[in-house]
């Protein structure tokens, strides 16, 4: 009853949605589309409201580096073993798993704040427990996409899908948690991600998942872990993508650690003006991910990957030099365009060509690149703002994603060709 409902309601929408939106005509993901979509927004709250709440309590760039670098170091000492595991555990169960360890963390952060009794090293400790927690939820997420979705011809559009979701809520959540932050206080931030995990919980739930097969083959943890490097890091189009999305992680996306100094320093603006620059960031990206979703096919994506980059480290070159809010707005946009296109492109090739027993290891991998080398960024980037200021920071950070794009588009030839072999 409504699966018919919902092809009803699907013959009456335009073409070119149908297209953009197809993968919701699977009832798993729709679920998924739909509890992410509360839960992200939630999510985006509290990652604004706490770099807004370290920097307020300490009025320090290098501890906003050390909170970034605890929150995320975790993914790349832990990602790529958690990928064996996640080729080996319920990937089903590891998500619900996940997502409560999450809610009880930011109810944890909840009650700290609300009762004043917050202090910088519990904001560290629990950064570094939810970094845990996502060096399973993220390798585990991004391998559970191809269950939900029955075709895999569909599964570029449920990536770019799921990452236009994150990114509509990181439209909305930036700006909704400056308001809440001048209005109520950061801890109102963090009740409302507790409470949204709800949503997402609920829809794991409802799902109709295949039973999962136990591999009984399982071989040692670090011999799994050997051959999913050797298989990531020998087949060449696997091996430079990752190394690329390495490079613009390490070098370009810790802007988003310094946006509180670029706010309130250069900009002279407050928790608003901190809300909007995220959420203009967000807007680009949101915009990138449903253009890829409204591709057809596949086909050309490994050409956006640099061109992406291009952009990405165009825009942080640019918004480094701008003075006015307008201006550094509609940079912003630019670089989430490029951001998301980089991310998400990489995302779908790499799931599109990986075999599926080596899902988890080369997603893992892909994790440990996309957000493991992240806490190293920021470590560095709250150190080199001390230094040389944030401008220049996010100058030096632009430069190298544009040449790492640039050796990529050198090696593109040999790409597509190791790419046509399969």
């Amino acid at each position: 009853m409504q699966k018919a409902g919902f092809n009803r309601f699907k013959d009456k929408l335009p073409e070119g949605f149908k297209t953009t939106f197809r993968s919701l005509k699977y009832r798993n993901y729709r679920l998924f589309f739909a509890g992410q979509s509360i839960s992200l927004i939630g999510t985006w709250i509290q990652r604004i409201a706490m770099p807004w709440l370290v920097y307020d309590l300490t009025n320090s760039v290098l501890l906003l580096g050390i909170v970034g670098f605890v929150g995320q170091v975790p993914t790349f000492l832990l990602s790529p073993f958690a990928g064996v595991l996640t080729d080996r555990w319920n990937r089903y169960h590891i998500l619900i798993t996940t997502q409560v360890l999450a809610m009880l963390q930011a109810s944890i952060l909840t009650w700290l704040v609300l009762t004043r009794s917050v202090e910088v090293w519990q904001i560290i400790l629990l950064s570094g427990l939810l970094g845990c927690i996502n060096a399973f939820d993220i390798p585990a997420r991004q391998s559970f996409v191809i269950k939900m979705v029955e075709k895999r011809e569909d599964l570029g559009n449920a990536i770019a899908l799921n990452s236009s979701i994150v990114n509509g809520a990181r439209l909305l959540g930036p700006s909704v948690a400056g308001i809440l932050i001048a209005t109520t206080g950061e801890g109102i931030c963090f009740l409302i991600n507790s409470l949204s995990y709800i949503f997402v919980i609920w829809s794991l739930l409802l799902m109709k998942v295949t039973p999962h097969q136990k591999k009984y083959d399982s071989q040692p943890v670090l011999k799994e872990f050997r051959e999913g490097f050797s298989y990531t890091f020998r087949f060449l189009p696997i091996r430079y993508t990752i190394l690329l999305l390495a490079l613009v992680s390490l070098m370009g996306m810790p802007y988003t650690v310094l946006m509180p100094v670029f706010a309130k320093e250069i900009l002279h603006g407050g928790s608003h003006t901190f809300g909007f620059l995220i959420g203009a960031s967000g807007l680009g990206a949101l915009s990138g991910a449903l253009f890829l979703a409204s591709q057809k096919n596949v086909i050309g994506i490994v050409k956006i990957i640099p061109v992406a980059t291009l952009i990405f480290g165009g825009g942080l070159v640019l918004f480094s030099f701008s003075r006015f809010f307008a201006l550094s707005l509609l940079l912003m946009v630019v670089t989430g365009l490029g951001m998301m296109l980089q991310m998400a492109s990489s995302n779908t090739m790499l799931q599109t060509i990986v075999h599926d027993n080596m899902r988890g290891r080369v997603m893992s991998f892909y994790t440990m690149a996309f957000m493991g080398t992240a806490p190293f960024g920021s470590l560095l980037a709250g150190y080199s703002a001390k230094i040389i200021g944030v401008p220049n920071t996010i100058l030096i950070g632009g430069i190298c994603c544009i040449f790492g794009a640039l050796i990529f588009i050198r090696k593109l030839p040999e790409i597509k060709r190791n790419i046509h072999t399969i």
